[in-house]
């Protein structure tokens, strides 16, 4: 049966899954029960997880191949955005107003199609495409301009601007920046922030940028490309790719042989007609098929119409090969003036003015071939006056073949070498195709300057800046990886241009691509042509293969980032003049948010445009070597900047400085009185991401591990500060153990993303688990928890580089995500009542706990059981002695044992208590469990047990030796601590069993006799417990044989005040695994585990009374399937007992239920991987539907690993008598399911009994009623007062015979049923009455004068009913002794009811007692259903 409380369509997933499956809270959490924590007091819940979630029936999957979008609440709690595409990163993100602009290399996130940037809006949780025309490749920093509205990206693309674009809020369009773009070196902007007065904007990253004026170089885009509006600059300087050894198909073709020969086309040398044309046959749509078998790098085609007989193209499509993908191309529109892009349909224009169009392809494509459909036409049918296949910019082959003459260029690429070189073909994965190279041999130990050597000549159309790349073929298809070293590239750019040297390794597997330059070239000319040259590098890496090396020659490549023709901007983005020589700037440019200049920063910038900063890019340059250097290290860049309100600005990145003040100042320094300045030790050992400032505190985030001088002992793993004014460098802890990617302040809080799993606290720490996130509380000088649970490599926190903005949005966190949980935590929660919707508040460990611990012991079970009981006004239980009910029908003394402890790993908490400071007053929590913590002010580990303070968030350890192992137990008794499990302590007696004095701060175990095992064990303590009715003592069970040199089998008491052990009666055998108590003052002891009897009788759960010192099996211990792992008490009644374990072959989990008679199975549903570690029986806020197993205000919690065919799987679900709620999931840091072991409480009674309060005003008219009645009442009790005076002599005379002859038609016979009654006491319980104080002979002397009533009977009615009313308040209490006055009771036996009046009874039902006067029938009500009626008196308790 599904409970109301249950999800709407239950489902099932294996565990296996739920790495990928994790459950989000929004959707369907209404639906779970109201659990009423705060009337249980303080609520912890301890477990071995690191993530924790209420339960839902919404799931959502995590691929790590994506990049996943998550917003972070004030108390750090994560709630999942969106995703982008398979493959996709997000690197950047920042908030105008309610929209935040997320960033990075992506084609869709959140379902929404977009390039690279998006908007989302927080009011609706949808995301948007910022226009169809934003960058073109990856972004990598953003910055929102509040005060115009106005996003800034920086990143590496070349439209709508070179590296730079800013989309426009107000009129929804992008545009390149006022000064162009950036291009040059690395030719990318890796960060976008703001001075500290946020009147300028610097960028950063690997870019060159030049001030003043000189020559410029050579304008002219390729002269022999005819004029065409359909073109732009930018794409009529692009080379076109030579198809003379090419597969040229056109069909149909038309039957006009003038027109049929679709070669003509490729490079016509005259105008539209007769042997320049190709045309498609009639009113067919044409397929144009180039096929070229091997690879070619395009940039995108060129088409030109044809008008013969009025014929011509007007609609097509590009689909390349071999990937069979269909283009989007873009397209400058010359009736228009804009830029726009198409697919399916493009338009080709049939303007004779216009001879041909450029169609672009996004980005550079790896292709073999285009096919061309013409699909719409004018006239006869379709035509093609010209179609050519542009490159990415230029190109040249190392084999000749393949350096065709490209169309309208005056002369091919060449190439030159010294020494042997010879073709060598492998195949690729390209079907139908090879690859051809040049190689040549060389002695291992030839000098360079000896080796032979192979220099590119490639045909350059026209003068911009490039990025040049050489493809070097993996060896593995060539199969000559043992002889492959590396080689040395110089590029020789231009005149007056700086040539460039970079080693590149060629002892790549797979085919791969190095770029060796990147900024202006000159074009070919008959003065000049560029070249790269390749030779043995200077110091050549690798042993060769039988002492030869070998040099791979394939191809170079040239793509055109922006084409330098003018000087103003084009559609292209990016032209102008370049210069020769000038001030050149490397990677930093300050530009004022207030400027209205245009200019063009791809060229030469004029020295008006130069700020007072600029001089740190100037310097940067000059620092670095000049172009020369920057060529050999093309990984130069700067990554972060960070503007300190002193005016002194700090740059980080990846570069080491050569020459100037900052010399040797290494991946970070500073700009301060008009200079670089090296940090204090010469900077960092590795790259630096991020900086974030705090006052006069620098947080820098990278890759390091230490100073460059190594000053800090390998302290700042990937994570650092530096204190502005004193020049010191100080660590977080130790670091992380991993790489920093992005770093947030917020809260006095530093937020660390980046490529981790774990925190380290001090270098003597293993670390604390985390996923790629972290928080450093400045306050405490200590990492804490960020509270929510990630497991991932995270990219991007916060809202972007300025969060001192003023923005109200929670933070963003982005990364590539496994597994997220709305809540972080190692191991332990508090939970207390929520809001209006009745979930609880949950309040993670706001400190890490480590995980450098031993592993868990397997002996025993990890289980905790601490149970609270409600002690009632009055003991309510039957005081039956059960040893006379329950049957003992096994009588075997074979014990299994209990299932295998659940992996404990750590950190795990698996027991808590709490504990009233009697100094401070404060209520601290103590845990216990498999951990360890370092203290910020102390450089020892602590182990094992800690003492939170949740209103300060600090833990403290306990002084002294550390406990090894781990703890199970723990139980607070005033100021002292006992602390059970798998646990010892160095250089004391400690076995399984520890006390600690809380307030005295130390150790009390010298008077401690240590717990015992039998041989080939060790000692396991699994629950330490107390009871009213055992005052000064602590009973400890689990797993052990003696105490000290007492004898005593698994459970054992320890009196604190004479600090001995004793047994418990006769004892037991075999393992206890948990306990609680039944009775109104716990005079009960319930046991559970695997248990035997001191007379061999298998008991898995046994009580003992504290009153006689005896042991009795609940039921028979057959009927219990197997060995307990956890028992609950419902509300200390000794006929609702809950019991869960496994199955005496471990095949299968149980749940059963004690119901006074037999037991019974409840857990059918659970499946067999189920392990539960606890029950614990919890009040509710409402109420579920009522039923004879659990009461409507209340529900049995299960925690553990649960997996049910109903939800699948939890650690912790509800059950109303009827089914399972699914309540709480958690998960371990890998992703993996975690467990909750234990849930404790800081009230040790409460009542379930639910409390409804009244409005104000309904109050206040009930006080003026009752004040009103209460004058009437005076009135009324004197005129009562009177009345009870005058029955004195009536009462006197009075006869019960008379009464019972006279009222014989509306009364039951009760002299008569007073012996059946009797007799029916001594028939069910053999003799003693248990309803009754009195000892054997006053209970059968009572049973035989009930009709002539010598002997008080204590059903009988109360003779002091009639006694006369003295005074007022006596008559009052006589009114109200009547049938008005009720108490509570249980039915103890099972009641047909089938007569006239009567009532049935089941057992254990729950019923008022209005009228109890008859001796021998007692008139009930069920507080149930509020029917009433008669039943037999010795049937109820």
């Amino acid at each position: 049966m599904i409970s109301p409380y249950s999800p709407a369509s239950p489902f099932a997933f294996p565990l296996c899954l739920f790495f990928l499956f994790l459950l989000i809270p929004d959707a369907v959490q209404a639906a779970l029960p109201k659990v009423d924590f705060d009337r249980m007091g303080k609520v912890g819940l301890g477990g071995s997880f690191a993530g924790l979630d209420l339960f839902s029936n919404s799931t959502v999957t995590f691929d790590p191949t994506t990049s996943t979008l998550l917003s972070r609440s004030s108390n750090g709690s994560l709630t999942q955005i969106g995703s982008t595409n398979a493959g996709g990163t997000i690197s950047a993100g920042c908030a105008l107003d309610s929209i935040f602009y997320v960033a990075g290399s992506f084609s869709s996130i959140g379902g929404a199609s977009t390039n690279n940037v998006a908007s989302y809006d927080t009011s609706t949780g949808s995301f948007t495409a910022l226009g169809s025309s934003g960058p073109n490749g990856a972004v990598h920093a953003v910055f929102c301009d509040a005060k115009d509205n106005k996003l800034w990206v920086g990143g590496h693309f070349s439209s709508p601007g070179a590296n730079v674009a800013v989309w426009d809020v107000k009129a929804n369009s992008w545009a390149a920046p006022p000064f162009g773009g950036l291009s040059g070196a690395g030719a990318q902007v890796l960060s976008l922030t703001t001075n500290s007065s946020q009147s300028s904007i610097f960028l950063a990253g690997s870019f060159i940028a030049s001030f003043g004026s000189a020559a410029p170089l050579n304008g002219t885009n390729n002269p022999n490309v005819p004029f065409s509006a359909g073109a732009t600059p930018f794409s009529s300087s692009l080379v076109p790719v030579p198809l003379q050894n090419a597969q040229i198909e056109g069909s149909p073709s038309s039957s006009d042989p003038n027109f049929s020969n679709i070669q003509t086309i490729l490079c016509p040398s005259g105008g539209d007609g007769p042997g320049q044309t190709w045309l498609a046959a009639d009113g067919n749509t044409a397929l144009v098929t180039v096929r070229a078998f091997a690879s070619l790098s395009a940039g995108g085609i060129r088409l030109g119409n044809t008008l013969v007989n009025g014929r011509g193209t007007t609609g097509f499509s590009v689909t390349t090969i071999p990937d069979n993908t269909v283009q989007t191309l873009q397209y400058f529109n010359p009736i228009t003036g804009q830029n726009q892009t198409c697919s399916t349909a493009c338009p080709l224009l049939t303007d004779s003015s216009i001879p041909y169009q450029d169609f672009l392809f996004d980005g550079t494509l790896d292709i073999t071939g285009v096919q061309i459909q013409l699909s719409a036409w004018q006239g006869a049918g379709p035509g093609l006056h010209l179609l050519q296949v542009l490159s990415s910019g230029a190109f040249a082959s190392a084999v000749s073949n393949q350096n065709g003459l490209s169309c309208f260029a005056p002369n091919a690429s060449t190439t030159t070498t010294t020494g042997t070189w010879i073709e060598k073909d492998a195949n690729t994965n390209i079907p139908g195709t090879v690859q051809a190279v040049l190689v040549s041999d060389v002695n291992v130990g030839t000098p360079a300057a000896q080796a032979p050597s192979f220099t590119w000549m490639p045909y350059v159309s026209a003068s911009g800046q490039y990025d040049i790349n050489l493809l070097v073929p993996g060896c593995t298809a060539f199969q000559d990886c043992a002889s492959r070293t590396t080689v040395k590239v110089t590029v020789f750019p231009g005149q007056g241009l700086e040539p460039w040297v970079s080693t590149i390794s060629q002892q790549n597997t797979d085919d791969t691509t190095a770029n060796i330059y990147s900024g202006p070239v000159i074009p070919s000319s008959p003065n000049f042509v560029m070249t790269v040259t390749m030779t043995l590098a200077d110091s050549p890496v690798g042993t060769g293969q039988e002492g030869i090396y070998e040099l791979v020659a394939d191809r170079v490549e040239l793509i055109l980032r922006s084409a330098n023709v003018s000087g103003t901007a084009t559609s292209s983005g990016g032209s102008g003049n370049s210069t020769a020589s000038a001030q050149t700037s490397f990677g930093f440019l300050e530009w004022p948010l207030s400027s209205t200049s245009i200019v063009n920063a791809s060229g030469i910038l004029s020295n008006a445009s130069e700020t007072a900063l600029d001089t740190i890019g100037l310097d940067l340059f000059t620092g670095l070597g000049g172009v020369g250097s920057l060529a050999a290290d093309a990984n130069a860049a700067v990554s972060s900047v960070a503007h300190h309100s002193s005016g002194t600005v700090f740059l980080g990145g990846t570069f080491t400085l050569s020459s100037g003040p900052a010399s040797g100042a290494t991946n970070i320094l500073a700009y301060k009185n008009g200079a670089l300045a090296p940090l204090s030790a010469g900077g960092l050992n590795g790259q630096v991401t991020s900086l974030v400032l705090d006052g006069d505190i620098l947080f820098v985030g990278g890759s390091f591990r230490d100073t460059t001088s190594g000053s800090m002992s390998g302290n700042l793993q990937g994570v650092a500060m530096y204190d502005v004014q004193k020049g010191q460098w100080s660590s977080l802890g130790a670091g992380v153990n991993g790489v920093v990617t992005s770093l947030s302040f917020e809260n006095g809080q530093v937020q660390v993303a980046g490529n981790f799993t774990q925190v380290l606290p001090s270098s003597q720490s293993s670390g604390i688990s985390v996923g790629g996130f972290a928080v450093w509380d400045t306050g405490k000088s200590a990492w804490v928890n960020s509270g929510g649970f990630l497991s991932g490599r995270m990219t991007f926190v916060g809202n972007g580089t300025s969060p001192s903005k003023g923005q109200q949005q929670a933070q963003f966190v982005a990364g590539s995500v496994s597994a997220s949980l709305k809540y972080g935590a190692s191991g332990f929660v508090m939970l207390q009542n929520g809001g209006a919707d009745g979930l609880p508040e949950v309040a993670p460990l706001s400190v890490g706990l480590d995980s450098d611990v031993t592993s868990t012991p397997t002996n025993g079970t990890s289980l905790r059981v601490r149970s609270h009981l409600r002690r009632a006004a009055t003991a309510w239980m039957s005081t039956i002695k059960l040893p006379h009910l329950f049957s003992r029908q096994s009588t075997s003394s074979t014990t299994a044992s209990l299932p295998p402890p659940q992996p404990a790993t750590a950190p795990a908490v698996l027991a808590g208590a709490f504990w009233t400071n009697s100094s401070s007053g404060a209520e601290l929590v103590i845990v216990g469990g498999n951990f360890s913590f370092f203290v910020p002010t102390s450089s020892s580990e602590a182990h094992a047990v800690a003492i939170y303070n949740p209103t300060a968030g600090t833990v403290l350890p306990l002084q002294g030796s550390q406990l090894s192992g781990v703890v199970r137990a723990l139980l607070v008794q005033g100021d002292t601590l006992f602390i059970g499990g798998d646990i010892v302590m160095d250089g004391t007696n400690v076995n399984g069993l520890a006390i600690y004095d809380l307030a005295q701060q130390r150790w009390a175990v010298s008077d401690l006799p240590p717990l015992q095992s039998a041989s080939g064990s060790s000692v396991s303590v699994r629950s330490l417990t107390t009871s009213a009715s055992a005052a000064n003592t602590v009973t400890v069970a689990g797993s052990f044989s003696s105490a000290g040199s007492l004898p005593c089998h698994a459970i054992c008491s320890w009196s604190t005040s004479s600090m001995q052990w004793s047994t418990l009666g006769s004892g037991i055998q075999g393992e206890v695994a948990s306990v609680a108590y039944a009775g109104g003052n716990q005079e009960v002891l319930v046991a559970s585990g695997s248990i035997t009897l001191a007379d061999n009788t298998a008991a898995n759960v046994a009580t003992y009374y504290f009153s006689n010192s005896t042991w009795a099996s609940v039921g028979n211990g057959g009927d219990v399937p197997g060995p307990v792992t956890a028992v609950e008490v419902n509300n200390g009644n000794a006929s609702s007992i809950f019991a869960a374990g496994r199955t005496a072959n471990g095949a299968a989990s149980f749940l059963s239920f004690w119901n006074g008679v037999s037991w019974v199975s409840l857990g059918s549903s659970l499946e067999g991987v189920t392990n539960i570690s606890q029950l614990t029986m919890v009040p509710l806020q409402d109420t579920h539907t009522a039923n004879g197993v659990i009461e409507s205000d209340r529900m049995l919690l299960l925690s553990g690993s649960l997996a049910d065919s109903s939800f699948g799987n939890a650690s912790s679900a509800l059950f109303d008598g009827q089914s399972f709620i699914p309540y709480i999931i958690t998960s371990a840091a890998s992703g993996a399911p975690g467990y909750v072991a234990t849930l404790f409480h800081s009230f040790s009674t409460f009542s379930f009994t639910q409390s409804h309060f009244l409005a104000t005003g309904v109050v206040i008219l009930i006080s003026i009623a009752v004040a009103a009645g209460i004058v009437f009442l005076l009135v009324l009790i004197g005129i009562l007062w009177a009345l009870f005076a005058r029955r004195d002599d009536s009462i006197a005379k009075f006869d019960p015979a008379e009464d019972d002859d006279s009222s014989s038609v509306h009364h039951r016979p009760s002299s008569l049923l007073a012996h059946v009654n009797a007799a029916t006491r001594n028939t069910i319980l053999g003799g003693l009455s248990p309803f009754s104080d009195f000892n054997g002979e006053k209970d059968q002397a009572t049973a035989e004068g009930a009709m002539a009533g010598h002997e008080h009977d204590p059903y009988g009615p109360d003779a002091s009913n009639f006694v006369r009313a003295e005074t007022p308040s006596d008559a009052i209490a006589g009114i109200m002794s009547g049938d008005e006055g009720s108490r509570p009771a249980h039915a103890r036996y099972s009641f047909d009811g089938a007569g006239e009046g009567e009532l049935p009874l089941s057992a254990g039902q729950e019923l008022e007692v209005i009228d109890d006067h008859d001796s021998s029938w007692w008139y009930v009500r069920d507080v149930r259903t509020g029917r009433e009626g008669v039943v037999p008196a010795a049937y109820l308790y």
